[in-house]
């Protein structure tokens, strides 16, 4: 990043590894789209793409100098938010992701779920950094079904979520500010004046004072235990490590400078996962005995690394042009609008065989 004379600042962030990872192992570039901070409701970017690609170095510039020269984009221009303003934007599209099938992946956060599912586990269940990965999908029913009858409050549903950003997002402090507890509670009152039925109901009358006090005094007090509430992108990056994973493979992370990704954090995550992941009959990821899948992230400058600006650009084209990237060649199973699909369930891609060239390209879990 730049600084006041154009020198770029020291990266911030990232857990290398500490010796040379062995065994099976894949390397990944990552990069995202929509985040936002702590801003989760903002409705122009109502979610969060997070993309990774396992191209070398060598393939991710060659795609680069392909858009920049057989499809006239400038140095400067090769970003989501140029191609529909072309002619040619089709055929790069195509060619695009063409180019990249069965060689990168997209994971979708829905930030408004993502928020319903950060109040399930803060003030329902025990907060862990596995809460919102597949490693721990005990909760996520009670989310699903606050979300789908939530919604249709209107601005009482949107009063709830502002009340639990607000309370979440105050500085950790000595003094817990119980003013905003009390806000949360007020519009949860009003949202189950909505008759939302029996099993969201249960859901918000779950929230009670104590607990809710409780969750604020463990913030308080900087328990670190408890991850950043209003935090995605630790959730996507362990959801993109377990997809990559494969099972057995260990996860090798490149990822474009990101403040949120600090080492503590990732520390912790990589700890949450260290008890590796296996197979359901399910198809779905489970903890098994092993090394933690992620086996490091290490920050760069996307400036510096065309596989991160692959991925920054695969980010942005999910994020911003759904429509179609879901009509296109790698034929995703899943759409973005929604984590929820016509019966209420949360999509889930599945899970790729191993060189499968039809790896699957998103998931929706948040």
């Amino acid at each position: 990043m730049a600084g006041q004379a154009g020198r770029r600042l020291p990266l911030q962030g990232g857990l290398p590894p500490v010796a040379a990872v062995t065994g099976p192992v894949v390397e990944i570039a990552c990069d995202e789209s929509g985040f936002s901070g702590t801003n989760l409701l903002d409705p122009a970017t109502p979610l969060i793409t997070h993309a990774s690609v396992d191209l070398s170095t060598g393939e991710a510039a060659e795609l680069i100098a392909t858009l920049r020269s057989g499809y006239r984009f400038s140095p400067d221009e090769v970003k989501s938010r140029h191609f529909p303003r072309r002619p040619e934007a089709g055929a790069a599209l195509r060619w695009f992701l063409a180019a990249l099938r069965g060689r990168a992946h997209v994971h979708l956060v829905d930030k408004q779920y993502f928020l319903v599912t950060r109040i399930i586990d803060l003030l329902l269940a025990e907060p862990t950094y596995a809460a919102g990965t597949r490693l721990a999908q005990e909760s996520r029913p009670a989310a699903v079904a606050l979300y789908r009858a939530g919604r249709p409050a209107g601005p009482d549903w949107d009063g709830f979520l502002a009340a639990f950003v607000e309370m979440t997002r105050t500085k950790r402090r000595d003094r817990p500010d119980r003013q905003s507890a009390e806000r949360f509670l007020q519009a949860r009152d009003a949202l189950v004046r909505h008759g939302l039925g029996a099993r969201a109901e249960a859901v918000l009358r779950g929230l009670d004072r104590s607990r809710v006090n409780a969750v604020l005094d463990r913030l308080g007090t900087q328990d670190r235990s408890i991850p950043p509430p209003l935090e995605p992108m630790l959730p996507a990056l362990a959801e993109t490590v377990l997809f990559w994973s494969d099972g057995d493979r260990r996860v090798l992370v490149t990822h474009d400078e990101q403040s949120a990704l600090t080492a503590d954090r990732l520390r912790r995550l990589q700890q949450a996962l260290t008890t590796g992941i296996g197979s359901s009959p399910t198809g779905n990821a489970e903890p098994s005995a092993g090394a933690s899948p992620l086996a490091g992230l290490v920050m760069v400058d996307s400036r510096d690394d065309p596989r991160v600006q692959v991925a920054d650009l695969l980010a942005g084209l999910a994020r911003r042009l759904p429509g179609t990237v879901d009509d296109g060649p790698l034929r995703p199973l899943l759409s973005t609008a929604s984590p929820l699909d016509p019966a209420g369930d949360i999509r889930t891609a599945e899970r790729p065989r191993k060189g499968s060239a039809d790896r699957a390209m998103f998931t929706v879990t948040h």
